[in-house]
C-alpha cells in the first residue's frame, strides 16, 4: 500500500490530477488543474452514439486535460495503452510496486462501488489505483466520498471496457517535474484555449454549438418523436449535471478557477468574471430542472421544447460575451 491520501472532487479526471500532484508534494486544486489544462468546452457530436443518443460533451475530450495541464506547467507524464490485459496487469503491479500511484481511465457501466442509477456505457471515467492486497486493487476514486477496492477480474473489466471511447488498459501517470511550477503563465495559456474553442467558428463547438442543440431541440419532437426526443433531452442534461461535472456544466468548477487564478495574478477582472460564470452555471442549472419537467413528462407548459431552446439560446449568447470578455482580460 502506498501512503496516499485520497481528496473527493466534483470531477473525476481533475480529481486524479490534483490527487496525483498533491502526492507528489504540489498542492495545486481541482480548478487550477482544470482551467490550466482548458478543460471547459461544449461539443455536438451527431456521429457518436452513447446510450443510443449523441453524445454532448461539456469537456475536452479524456485524456486532454492531464496533457495540457503538464505541457503547460512542465510536468513530464507518461501515458500507455494495452491490447493485451495481461500486459496492463504487469505494468500496473510494476508501477505500484516501485510506489507510484497511477491514473487509470476506465468504464463505468461494470464499477461495482457504483450506485446502480449511475453505472451505464461511459467508459471516460477516471480514477487513482495506489496499491494492492492480496489480489485486490486499492482504488481512490476522486468522485467517492472514501477509498474502495476491485478484484483483479473486476478492474480488468473496467479497464478492457467496450465501446466508445474504449480505454483500453488506458494508464497515465507523471514522471518528472519542475523545481517550481510556473503557474502564471500556465493559467494564460488554459485561459486563452478555452477562449479560442468557446468562440470557435464551427457549427457543433462552443456557442455556436449550444445553438445548434437549442435549434435541434425545437425539431426532435416532430422529426424523432415524443419518446426519442425525450431521450435526446435526458442525454443533454446527464452529460451536463451527472457526469461527474459538479453541476451546471463545469461553469461552477471553472468559475472556482477564475476566482483562484484572479487572485494569484492579482487580476480584479477575473474575479469578477468568475461570478458572473457561477450565474451562467445557475441558467444551466434552470435549463436543466425544465428538461428534465419535459423528459419526465411532468411538465405544465405548452411549447415546452421551445422554451428549454429558448434557455439555451440565452445561454449560448451570454457565454458568447462572456468569453470575448475573458479573452480580452487576459
Amino acid at each position: 500500500m502506498i501512503d496516499f491520501t485520497h481528496h473527493q472532487s466534483a470531477h473525476c479526471e481533475n480529481g486524479v490530477v490534483s490527487n496525483l500532484m498533491k502526492h507528489n508534494g504540489f498542492s495545486i486544486s481541482e480548478p487550477m488543474v482544470f482551467g490550466i489544462g482548458s478543460g471547459l468546452l461544449f461539443c455536438y457530436i451527431p456521429l457518436l452514439k452513447v446510450n443510443h443518443a449523441p453524445v454532448i460533451t461539456y469537456r475536452a475530450l479524456p485524456g486532454h486535460i492531464f496533457k495540457k495541464f503538464a505541457k503547460r506547467t512542465g510536468v513530464k507524464m507518461k501515458r500507455e495503452k494495452f491490447s493485451n490485459p495481461k500486459d496492463a496487469k504487469a505494468r500496473l503491479d510494476e508501477n505500484l510496486e516501485k510506489n507510484n500511484p497511477v491514473g487509470l481511465q476506465v468504464g463505468v457501466y461494470n464499477l461495482v462501488y457504483f450506485p446502480d442509477e449511475y453505472r451505464f456505457h461511459f467508459n471516460a471515467h477516471n480514477m487513482v489505483v495506489y496499491g494492492k492486497e492480496g489480489n485486490r486493487y486499492l482504488i481512490s476514486d476522486p468522485v467517492m466520498e472514501d477509498v474502495t477496492s476491485l478484484s483483479e477480474k473486476e478492474l480488468e473489466k473496467v479497464r478492457f471496457a467496450k465501446g466508445a471511447f474504449a480505454p483500453k488498459g488506458h494508464m497515465y501517470y507523471p514522471i518528472s517535474f519542475p523545481e517550481k511550477l510556473e503557474l502564471e503563465k500556465a493559467i494564460v495559456k488554459g485561459i486563452k484555449d478555452t477562449c479560442k474553442a468557446m468562440l470557435a467558428p464551427v457549427s457543433f463547438v462552443g456557442v455556436k454549438g449550444i445553438h445548434k442543440i437549442a435549434g435541434l431541440i425545437r425539431k426532435w419532437p416532430k422529426k424523432k418523436g415524443i419518446k426519442t426526443a425525450n431521450h435526446y433531452l435526458g442525454q443533454v442534461v446527464r452529460m451536463q449535471e451527472e457526469i461527474g461535472t459538479g453541476g451546471g456544466g463545469f461553469r461552477y468548477i471553472y468559475a472556482a478557477f477564475l476566482q483562484e487564478a484572479g487572485k494569484l495574478l492579482g487580476n480584479e477582472k477575473l474575479i469578477e468574471l468568475s461570478k458572473e460564470m457561477t450565474e451562467i452555471g445557475d441558467l444551466w442549472r434552470d435549463f436543466a430542472l425544465e428538461a428534465s419537467r419535459i423528459y419526465k413528462n411532468r411538465s405544465a407548459q405548452t411549447d415546452s421544447y421551445n422554451k428549454v431552446a429558448d434557455q439555451l439560446d440565452h445561454i449560448a449568447d451570454l457565454e458568447k460575451v462572456f468569453f470575448k470578455k475573458l479573452k480580452r482580460a487576459v
